[in-house]
């Protein structure tokens, strides 16, 4: 079986994991340098370190889920059911779409009266 698509995703996985890590440490820097635990306010943060942790923190992590097997036949099937996905044409798609907007409107309407009602029944109560 072709596993390009599995390593793609790990390799996607990982890069996003790098991202979401570096700005994390960037916020976690920040607060932590302007919070009053620690008293003068350090400076910037080394951005360079943080993205260099980050990105082997992320590349460990990739490589540890690629090493567990059962991880990677868990994604090798979940591909292999991708590719049975009979997708939408562009007209199902179109079609779905203006029966989701219409439906939005139909219930829309359909709420804002009962509120228009509900409220009228409330000023009669209360008012």
């Amino acid at each position: 079986m072709d596993r390009k698509w599995t390593y793609l995703m790990f390799v996607a996985g990982g890069l996003l994991l790098a991202y979401l890590l570096t700005r994390s440490g960037l916020w976690a820097w920040d607060y932590l340098a302007t919070s009053d635990f620690a008293g003068d306010y350090v400076g910037k943060p080394n951005e360079m370190l943080i993205d260099a942790l980050a990105l082997g923190v992320a590349g460990l992590a990739t490589l540890a889920a690629l090493r567990n097997e059962r991880l990677v036949e868990l994604a090798n099937e979940v591909t292999a059911e991708l590719r049975k996905v009979t997708w939408p044409t562009r007209e199902e798609t179109i079609a779905a779409t203006i029966v989701v907007i219409v439906t939005v409107i139909v219930a829309s309407i359909f709420l804002g009266l009962f509120d228009l009602l509900w409220s009228w029944v409330a000023r009669l109560i209360y008012g």
